[in-house]
């Protein structure tokens, strides 16, 4: 265990800490951490050391995420230049979708990487959730170097597109809804320890991994993938094949951790806590339903509005089981079941049909 009595008043291990940071003095001699030790907030045990594991799905989603791996350039572009630079190869309402969605996402994951680095990490007090967040946000990273590679390759406006969060109002609020909660674990004075702090936490990570990370991201998933699924922006769609499994694999790993904090401190689930998060998820579903009429006017690719209506209800009432709360819309299904399909995308197959560069392991790297 770290010694918590050898601090200064302007030192990160000051007592007034409620539980470890990584950053305390080493203590020569201190005993070997247990796994019981370990938890996922508000723990005083040294976080420099990994194992012994506590959490082991916590490493298998770490592990799954690296054999995932991909890089936006191993994808071909040819055909979406080709056919966005074709007068006729899309109508405005598709094109539409394209710039919507890459508006809304290159801002999107962007924000979902300072939470992680800013805010999150600093609170969730256990080494191997912490290997997976480092690996998220690589990948958050990752996904917003993949919509610049389509932004330059499309031609686009790439100043235009970066600065929808703050031109459209549906893509300014979906950002503007789920600031706050970064802000709000941000601030420096923040810790965690207190059932109203302690709550604080568990509602903030609620609102990313299961309202914007969970909800405002599949209008678009939908849109793109659909487009794909006509042949139309394969290279694009194929790009959002990839965050999406990525991206449901964040919110898995999110759900995971909230709901083992709610294990670990049950005190903090009351029945006022659960109407906050059941209202925070109507709100979600209001907003990308906005979204989706923002995107989609009109019908195409055969899709329409009211159609994300019912999938929005449909999601979040899954968000809500997950997490352990009641369904709020009944009798709502799924309209596009293809959807669950594309979470299965076989990388190595895809890939050998698609790459355009060489992609370089560990033993294939130059030292010259």
């Amino acid at each position: 265990m770290l010694n918590w009595q050898q601090s200064t008043p302007n030192d990160l291990s000051t007592q007034n800490l409620t539980a470890a940071t990584g950053l305390e003095e080493v203590t020569m001699g201190a005993s070997r951490i247990h796994v019981d030790d370990k938890k996922i907030i508000n723990c005083r045990a040294d976080l420099n050391q990994l194992v012994p594991f506590k959490y082991k799905w916590a490493w298998q989603k770490y592990l799954d995420a690296c054999a995932n791996h991909w890089m936006p350039q191993e994808i071909n572009m040819t055909a979406d230049i080709a056919l966005w630079k074709s007068a006729n190869g899309l109508t405005d309402d598709e094109r539409l979708i394209i710039t919507r969605n890459l508006g809304f996402f290159a801002s999107a994951d962007s924000l979902v990487a300072n939470n992680l680095v800013l805010a999150v990490y600093r609170h969730i007090t256990n080494p191997e959730c912490r290997q997976y967040l480092l690996r998220q946000a690589m990948e958050e990273a990752l996904h917003t170097h993949a919509y610049q590679y389509i932004i330059e390759s499309l031609g686009l406006d790439e100043g235009a597109v970066f600065n929808m969060y703050r031109e459209v109002p549906s893509i300014h609020d979906k950002a503007a809804w789920s600031l706050p909660f970064t802000q709000s674990l941000g601030d420096p004075e923040f810790n965690t320890g207190s059932i109203e702090d302690n709550q604080r936490l568990l509602r903030d990570l609620i609102a990313f991994y299961v309202v914007f990370e969970g909800i405002f991201f599949y209008v678009g998933f939908t849109q793109i993938l659909s487009m794909g699924r006509r042949n139309k922006m394969v290279g694009t769609a194929e790009q959002f094949q990839y965050i999406m499994r990525d991206e449901s694999m964040h919110m898995n790993f999110g759900i995971d951790v909230i709901n083992q904090i709610k294990i670990e401190n049950p005190e903090l689930w009351t029945e006022e806590f659960q109407q906050e998060i059941i209202n925070m998820v109507h709100e979600g579903v209001q907003l990308e339903y906005r979204y989706a009429i923002d995107t989609m006017p009109r019908g195409v690719l055969g899709l329409n509005a009211g159609m994300f209506s019912e999938y929005l209800q449909f999601i979040a009432n899954r968000r809500l089981t997950q997490i352990g709360l009641p369904e709020q819309y009944a009798g709502v299904t799924n309209p596009f079941p293809w959807m669950s399909e594309m979470m299965d995308l076989k990388k190595e197959k895809n890939f050998f049909e698609t790459r355009v560069t060489e992609y370089q392991t560990g033993g294939a790297l130059s030292w010259d």
